[in-house]
């Protein structure tokens, strides 16, 4: 017996705009969610390093310290070429003390098989974040950003996400900026299609942002 399909970007956005239409305006002019695909194993690692690098920075400032881990890594991010890389020239490459830490860790606990990457496509989220956060520096943020860009998890909820927060609290014409524990309790309406919440958050952001 084959499994049900799993609903269509523009069915995701119907039914985040059926249970909140406060998101009918960011889906008219953002259209429907991108589709989501499972990462391959071998682009699974590489993934979490980028999380890692991103974490509370500005997207430009993400994107030049990335390219630079990656030059200092021989042009390829593998958990090989980050131990081989070493703390030193991680630093160089722009990272704070916290986030070198955490990639050697994250190469470390991957290499000797504390986690195992290969088998998170048939885990539960609930089990990945354990998995992942167990590597120092390594907190639930990076974790959901993993679940929803890289292992394409539909119900992945970052209250916390400044992003996000922003997002909510200009659709729905809050006067201060809505609280993380808040948030997590209005996520409760979108169970099942979190992710894409989330996703529409930040769109509204990015219009904001195109409007001034």
């Amino acid at each position: 017996m084959q499994g049900v399909a799993p609903p269509s970007p523009a069915d995701i956005a119907k039914t985040i705009a059926r249970r909140d239409p406060s998101f009918r305006r960011v889906i008219k002019d953002a259209g429907p969610p991108p589709r989501r695909r499972n990462a391959r194993v071998d682009e699974r690692f590489p993934a979490l390093v980028r999380s890692i690098v991103y974490q509370l920075l500005a997207t430009k400032a993400a994107n030049t310290i990335h390219a630079r881990v990656q030059d200092a890594c021989g042009g390829e991010v593998t958990i090989d070429s980050i131990l081989s890389t070493g703390y030193d020239d991680l630093r160089a490459a722009g990272l704070s003390r916290t986030k070198a830490e955490a990639m050697l860790d994250l190469a470390e606990h991957v290499s000797d098989g504390r986690i195992s990457i290969a088998r998170h496509g048939r885990m539960s989220d609930a089990q990945i974040l354990h998995d992942v956060t167990a590597v120092r520096g390594i907190g639930p943020w990076t974790a959901q950003m993993y679940l929803m860009h890289t292992m394409a998890r539909p119900d992945v909820w970052p209250a916390g996400d400044y992003g996000v927060r922003s997002g909510w609290t200009i659709l729905h014409d809050l006067d201060e900026m809505i609280s993380e524990a808040q948030l997590r309790i209005e996520g409760d309406r979108f169970e099942g299609v979190r992710t894409e919440v989330a996703w529409y958050c930040w769109q509204a952001v990015h219009f904001a942002r195109d409007a001034k």
